[in-house]
């Protein structure tokens, strides 16, 4: 694998999946749509929740993040195509909530990978990942608002030496501060990466802030503080104060790959993926040249307390944890498990194991009916699948 490939792999990683994993459902999965009950992992914990009901359908190639919409009652997942001449166009793709099935498709110019979506204002912005974009969706017509330049592509060599023209930094997560109209996007690099701050109401970029070392992955917002946290995947943890956009603090913290952050409003707490991902450490110590010690094995969730960086409870999870999702009203934590092809719900409250549903092959993103409680995740395939092959989302209901 070339230096330029194995970076992309991981770019992919961080992006909430691998490169070299196909988009597909096998020809083994299940039918497109499965009503099935699930099963709780552990005996003891066979009364911690009702069986789960899992419908899962096929959709598109590539899915990654979705967002759930109560005011539109739909379900809005991306799918970001593929680099091949033959491969389909990115879109949006609009869903039933109860049944999957899609309604409409929004294609998009640029490839689309991470949503933040604006329930009150109608709006739905999509990370263009590659091109330092964000593309922003009218929710109510389905119709593209605009677009969002965060930056111009730079002209560099690759891994390789050979002359190349790229985004100075790929996209990731997007997190919106609502309250000042206000959206946040880490761009990811090896060397160092950067938080783009851009003004929702002009769609124009407000500024770009450095200094946020080897990959940017997770931020998480508490908008009643004005407080924007992102990690890392050098164990690290800024914090910004939003409303003057100055980076804070830079914690070091117990934990070593800082995928995704979720914010506990009722403890004050950071919870973050601390991945484990064996490609991770190769390009820390080989690309960015970082003279890295471990601090951990991964596989789990970290819980932090923001104002200092100590890790105060650590949650096992299953292998190759990628996103983490609050449900506050039910006091559960839910993590989908990459490896282990499951996805895990844990007590919000003293963190047990509550709840294992196995979705081969690699569950990536979450999205959460508030109301009902109904969980909504995509489901990437493995090396064996067709390559560009049609991906999966699943609806949970308890």
């Amino acid at each position: 694998m070339t230096c330029r490939s194995v970076f992309h792999h991981l770019l992919f990683a961080l992006s909430a999946a691998a490169a070299g994993c196909a988009c597909a459902q096998g020809a083994d999965s299940p039918p497109p749509l499965t009503p099935k009950a699930a099963t709780p992992s552990n005996p003891m914990n066979a009364q911690a929740l009702p069986q789960a009901t899992v419908i899962r359908r096929s959709l598109a190639p590539a899915l990654y993040e979705l967002a759930y919409s109560d005011k539109q009652k739909a379900v809005f997942v991306a799918s970001a195509g593929g680099r091949e001449k033959d491969a389909p166009q990115s879109r949006i793709l609009r869903l039933d909530p109860t049944t999957l099935a899609v309604v409409a498709e929004i294609p998009l110019k640029e490839r689309g990978l991470g949503v933040a979506l604006d329930d009150d204002g109608n709006r739905l912005y999509v990370g263009n990942a590659f091109d330092a974009a964000v593309t922003v969706i009218d929710t109510q017509t389905n119709g593209i608002v605009g677009t969002i330049r965060l930056a111009e592509k730079i002209h560099t060599t690759d891994f390789e030496g050979k002359p190349t023209e790229r985004a100075p930094h790929n996209l990731r997560e997007l997190v919106l501060d609502k309250a000042r109209h206000r959206l946040f996007a880490p761009g990811i690099w090896i060397e160092d990466s950067a938080l783009y701050v851009a003004d929702t109401r002009s769609l124009q970029l407000e500024k770009v802030i450095p200094g946020f070392g080897f990959g940017a992955a997770g931020a998480t917002v508490d908008e009643a503080s004005g407080k924007l946290y992102v990690g890392n995947m050098q164990g690290q943890l800024f914090t910004i104060d939003t409303r003057s956009l100055v980076l804070e603090r830079q914690s070091e913290v117990a934990a070593d790959q800082l995928l995704n952050l979720a914010f506990d409003k009722r403890q004050q707490r950071v919870l973050a993926v601390d991945q484990g991902g064996g490609n991770v450490d190769m390009v820390r110590r080989k690309f960015a040249k970082l003279a890295y010690q471990a601090r951990g094995e991964g596989n789990r969730i970290v819980v932090i307390d923001p104002r200092d960086g100590q890790v105060e409870t650590r949650i096992p999870t299953g292998q190759g944890p990628v996103a983490v999702l609050i449900d506050e009203a039910r006091h559960r934590l839910i993590v989908t498990n990459r490896g282990s092809g499951t996805v895990t719900v844990h007590s919000l409250d003293d963190y047990r194991l509550l709840h294992t549903l196995d979705l081969p092959s690699h569950p990536n993103s979450l999205a959460l009916d508030r109301q009902t409680g109904a969980i909504f995740a995509t489901v990437k395939n493995s090396d064996q699948d067709p390559k560009g092959s049609n991906e999966s989302v699943v609806r949970i209901a308890f």
